[in-house]
């Protein structure tokens, strides 16, 4: 594990603490690269997730893909958290804490729209950075490939009535250009670029991919950081002017965050998923498709509301969040594995 790996969290924190400083000195230089976007998605960020999802592109084995299909419990457990429990929690976790916990502090039509923020998230799950968490816990590239896509497909269904059933909007206007750019930048064109290093790759001496993998590895984990300092840069004027309002969003979501990935993780033990499918399985749920939930937030509420708001803190937590359950991910896999030797044996006794 090189210097990048091993202080992940420190490098984070720095990140964090440069993207907020620089985005306070140099504000117009953020704004520049804020303004390199189309259909909501920033092409400097979207460069800096190509960076770290690459490697794992390179990993993937389309000999091994084929054989999911007989492996469909880790695909099904994402699927019941993405779909039927994941955007229910959120929008239950909004109302009690913006309707009751909050409501001293907050207005009744703020909270409503950062209810309505949280639901967005709450329906978007993950993609592109699925690749990163999971290549981080050591996941199966292959299983993580298959999840990654069946949830794509399955959001461009799914989305918009789920999302206008929570909110009770009728007329919500899914930004097709957002999910289909996202989509491309994220998974066609990077695992194509995968697909065709690979097959480069294996006509050369054994153990080329793997090294040319190892070489990589720093410079995704540069990708994640460059991506840090970037998005608490572009936001670092609305955390200093609304810190509390930021806090406030911020609970629900860490809360509805981990409370996820401990339903996932408990489920994935309890049915004896292994642990390199188990923790992509998990971390999708608990990650947040933030692009797509920003453009609808900003279509349905406007850019200066409490929903676009609300998504954009949503960005902010995902990576520290996201890091801490890639920890308890990698730190737990002893008691994790020990629970599948348990219930073999028991098995087998009876």
């Amino acid at each position: 594990m090189g210097v990048f790996e091993r202080f992940l969290s420190i490098w984070v924190a720095l990140g964090i603490a440069a993207g907020v400083f620089l985005g306070l000195v140099a504000p117009g230089v953020f704004r520049i690269i804020a303004g390199l976007e189309y259909a909501h998605v920033n092409l400097v960020v979207a460069a800096f997730i190509w960076i770290m999802i690459y490697p794992m592109m390179i990993q993937i084995d389309w000999s091994a893909v084929r054989g999911v299909g007989r492996r469909p419990r880790g695909l099904l457990l994402t699927l019941v958290v993405n779909w039927l429990i994941k955007p229910f929690t959120m929008a239950a976790l909004g109302v009690i804490f913006f309707h009751h916990v909050f409501a001293p502090w907050v207005d009744p039509a703020s909270a409503s729209e950062y209810i309505a923020g949280m639901i967005l998230l709450g329906v978007a799950p993950c993609t592109a950075m699925v690749f990163v968490w999971s290549q981080l816990v050591r996941g199966d590239a292959n299983y993580t490939l298959v999840q990654v896509t069946v949830n794509d497909l399955i959001m461009v269904v799914a989305f918009a009535p789920i999302a206008a059933f929570l909110l009770d909007v009728t007329d919500i206007a899914v930004p097709w250009e957002t999910l289909v750019l996202s989509t491309l930048l994220y998974v066609v064109i990077p695992l194509g670029a995968g697909m065709g290093t690979r097959h480069w790759l294996s006509r050369r001496p054994a153990g080329a991919i793997a090294g040319f993998v190892a070489r990589l590895k720093p410079w995704s984990i540069v990708g994640l950081i460059a991506t840090v300092v970037l998005l608490f840069g572009f936001q670092a004027g609305t955390i200093m002017a609304k810190p509390a309002v930021i806090a406030m969003i911020a609970v629900p979501l860490i809360v509805q965050s981990y409370g996820i990935f401990a339903v996932g993780f408990v489920a994935a033990r309890l049915l004896r998923l292994p642990h390199d499918i188990a923790g992509p399985a998990c971390l999708i749920g608990t990650s947040n498709f933030f692009e797509l939930a920003v453009a609808v937030a900003i279509v349905l509420y406007g850019f200066n509301s409490g929903a676009a708001l609300a998504t954009v803190v949503g960005v902010l937590i995902e990576v520290p969040v996201m890091l801490s359950v890639v920890w308890i991910v990698n730190r737990s896999k002893g008691w994790y594995e020990r629970g599948g030797k348990v219930s073999e044996l028991a098995k087998e006794q009876r």
